[in-house]
């Protein structure tokens, strides 16, 4: 992505005209466009290969002492989908992951003050903080829960990671009662995810993940590709169900990517398609 190559020589001459609102507003509206551009994408490999510029860019922004929860959750979200969606290396993937969480943590704090390291509290007192959120600090519940989310994943080989999981899905579950919309079902998604992690023997709630996913589902209008490649690989294996694995990866595969927001989403969600559905006689035998 050769403009955002240029981005550091950009900000650096917006930075040294106008008062802090107007740079403010300036970072706002350039940040705005570029991730417009990097989520219409329908080419992985540039956005992998330049994304890392804008990441840096976003630590620079976010480094002027003045907290702003919009940019701190930009960036929380992009490093968050740059270690989960480009990175093999499980080291840096952590380190990434780590770098969202943090970012979205300083966001929260930001945002209320009661929520200030609220990863490191117990269950009882993440719920208890959070039970008076109002609809306008949904983004950034919203936020937390996912880069929460991203790093329990990455951290997988961690037992004090995984012990979290139940404090980030009661983050997003708050969210998602403030704010059901919220891009188009991301919400739902997370928890669709969350409650098919572990088979029902164990926990697991697959009834209720596959009612997350079809309200994703329908939120997205059906557009929302990666939501049936998660439905397939999350519960439908899960539950051993051949029939609507290979339907819903049928479905996204037949679908045309190429949505405003969604395009490299989609992209990415029909590479992992036609893996899942390569290996489904196999799964289900």
């Amino acid at each position: 992505m050769p403009y955002l190559r240029a981005l550091p020589v950009v900000l650096a001459l917006t930075l040294t005209s106008g008062c802090a609102a107007v740079i403010d507003r300036a970072s706002a509206r350039l940040g705005d466009q570029l991730s417009a551009g990097i989520l219409d994408h329908d080419d992985p490999a540039t956005v992998e290969a330049g994304l890392p510029a804008y990441l840096l860019l976003l630590d620079g922004l976010n480094s002027d002492g003045e907290p702003n929860p919009a940019r701190l959750c930009l960036a929380a979200d992009l490093y968050g989908a740059y270690a989960g969606g480009f990175v093999d290396d499980q080291q840096r993937s952590k380190r990434l992951a780590a770098r969202a969480l943090d970012y979205a943590g300083r966001a929260a704090c930001n945002s209320e003050s009661d929520w200030c390291g609220i990863a490191e509290l117990t269950f009882e007192e993440v719920d208890q903080r959070i039970t008076a959120a109002t609809p306008d600090q949904s983004a950034e519940l919203h936020c937390l829960g996912a880069a929460w989310a991203g790093y329990i994943q990455a951290h997988a080989d961690d037992w004090n990671a995984i012990a979290a999981i139940p404090k980030a899905q009661r983050v997003i579950e708050k969210a998602v009662e403030l704010d059901p919309d919220y891009r188009r079902g991301q919400g739902q998604l997370y928890l669709g995810v969350m409650n098919s992690l572990l088979p029902p023997a164990y926990g697991g709630k697959p009834d209720l993940a596959r009612d997350y996913f079809e309200q994703a589902l329908a939120l997205s209008d059906g557009r929302n590709q990666m939501v049936r490649v998660y439905y397939a690989r999350q519960y439908a294996r899960l539950v051993f169900d051949q029939e609507l694995h290979d339907r819903l990866l049928a479905e996204a595969l037949g679908a045309d990517p190429r949505v405003p927001g969604l395009t490299l989403t989609n992209t990415l969600a029909q590479q992992q398609a036609q893996a899942l559905q390569a290996t489904s006689k196999d799964y289900f035998e």
